[in-house]
């Protein structure tokens, strides 16, 4: 990795495998070169509705959202100027999230909880071989089976069409769904890896890694950098990112937003 110049965009060579050659952008050995803005995972929310997920974006003067269809997710430029956007994205879902800094919010909205998460980021693909039977959920049914699973595990985050924003990877065990792992937010260079669950009844049997290994190299094979975010007080799931080479980039906050009674 090395920074152009004293602007913010950094040049990676990202090592990768022979099964990754055919999508290289050079001629390089087994190497990939990607020129991409690192600091554009400081509003995630804001340039992937301004690339990527543009279609998915509700704008105001100086904040976007997604459609609440989708994800109730907002990234702002100016947090004092973004105050009128915020509520009128109010009376379209009255409960919702602003990633980085603090907003400022009118009076009949309250700030609930300020989720400070670890942003962490792949930079090779995973060393680790597949032998898990992982299953596109493409058809209508598996992707109700998403919402249920996700809901049931991480419930008041994945909404009706969260699993149109990308595609999304399954584990069944008989008939029943077991894990999942997908694509959340979206940029030409970066892709979120979102929805990591696996049912309770099921945990503790490498699902998740298997899925997290799959997905990555789905973004990888686009010539994209994945990126995920995680609770700072889950500590057995930052643990199991950092196995897998997933390295801290920097704390960033979901502020939780709600409509006063």
């Amino acid at each position: 990795m090395r920074t152009r110049g004293n602007s913010s965009v950094i040049f990676y060579k990202l090592a990768i495998t022979p099964r990754y050659k055919a999508y290289s952008k050079t001629n390089s050995k087994h190497k990939c070169a990607l020129i991409v803005d690192e600091h554009k995972l400081d509003n995630p929310a804001w340039n992937s509705l301004s690339e990527t997920h543009q279609r998915h974006s509700i704008a105001y003067e100086a904040i976007q959202f997604y459609d609440p269809n989708y994800c109730a997710f907002g990234g702002a430029t100016d947090t004092e100027i973004a105050a009128k956007g915020i509520e009128h994205y109010s009376k379209l879902v009255n409960r919702f999230f602003i990633i980085g800094k603090k907003p400022s919010l009118k009076k009949f909205l309250s700030l609930k909880n300020n989720l400070v998460c670890n942003q962490m980021i792949l930079k090779t693909p995973i060393e680790t071989e597949l032998h898990e039977n992982i299953v596109a959920l493409h058809e209508k049914k598996q992707q109700q089976e998403v919402h249920e699973l996700v809901n049931l595990v991480q419930p008041g985050y994945f909404r009706n069409k969260t699993v149109a924003l990308g595609d999304y990877f399954g584990i069944y065990k008989g008939n029943t769904l077991v894990a999942v792992c997908g694509e959340r937010m979206k940029m030409n260079a970066f892709t979120e890896i979102s929805a990591i669950v696996t049912h309770p009844n099921h945990t503790r049997k490498g699902y998740a890694k298997q899925l997290i290994k799959h997905t990555t190299d789905k973004v990888f094979l686009e010539n994209k950098i994945p990126y995920l975010h995680v609770l700072e007080s889950n500590i057995h799931a930052i643990s199991l990112y950092e196995k897998l080479g997933f390295i801290m980039r920097r704390k960033i906050s979901f502020w939780e937003i709600e409509l006063t009674s």
